[in-house]
């Protein structure tokens, strides 16, 4: 059984900081994109400024690219194994979209990146990963690694480590949707559901 199944007592403090900047001001030139009629939101600066390259540890602890990681359509979240709440509640809705997903004949990938590395180690990720989806990818890193990764995806987080173990991270829930050479299309708040995530991704499957 995992740690954060365990770890009930307090309640961790998530924030929807990091992109929630984007859902306004941005633009697209609908003629111009591919994906307007799959968008649920308007990203300012356009998709690009979301997403990007990145290298970390995968659950056997070897260095993987965004390039071996992302070989498929992909839901992406970032967190923590320790996480009491709102962590696995999400990987879980994630997963279960990537079920409904599967009925729809569409193949997607749910990914883990660990924003606490100092506790989640690559076998740690790889059984919380493996729990929450056959599909699913843990990764993590050393703390240059999970920081330039979170810059990337202008992802927040911020820990409060109290000198013991069960110090809580602060942290932004978005669900991120990454096409293989196409990159970042798409985010999901918490509050999408599976079916409407698995409903989005699958019209942004279809037009790439």
């Amino acid at each position: 059984m995992l740690r954060m199944l365990s770890i009930l007592a307090g309640g961790a403090v998530v924030v929807g900081l990091g992109v929630s900047w984007a859902v306004t001001g941005g633009v697209f030139n609908k003629s111009d994109d591919q994906f307007a009629s799959c968008r649920t939101s308007v990203i300012a600066g356009g998709t690009a400024a979301i997403g990007g390259p990145f290298s970390l540890q995968n659950a056997k602890g070897d260095t993987v690219t965004d390039l071996d990681v992302i070989t498929e359509p992909s839901l992406v979240y970032f967190g923590y194994t320790y996480c009491p709440d709102v962590c696995p509640l999400d990987m879980t809705r994630n997963a279960e979209a990537v079920d409904v997903l599967a009925d729809m004949g569409k193949s997607v990938t749910p990914v883990f990146i660990s924003i606490d590395p100092a506790r989640d180690t690559p076998e740690v990720v790889g059984e919380f990963a493996s729990l929450i989806h056959p599909k699913a990818i843990g990764l993590t890193g050393t703390k240059e690694q999970v920081d330039a990764a979170s810059k990337t995806y202008r992802t927040y987080y911020k820990i409060h480590n109290t000198g013991d173990d069960m110090y809580l991270v602060d942290h932004s829930v978005f669900t991120y949707l990454v096409l293989p050479e196409v990159g970042f299309v798409e985010f999901f708040p918490e509050s999408t559901t599976p079916e409407q995530m698995a409903k989005t991704t699958a019209c942004f499957i279809a037009n790439s």
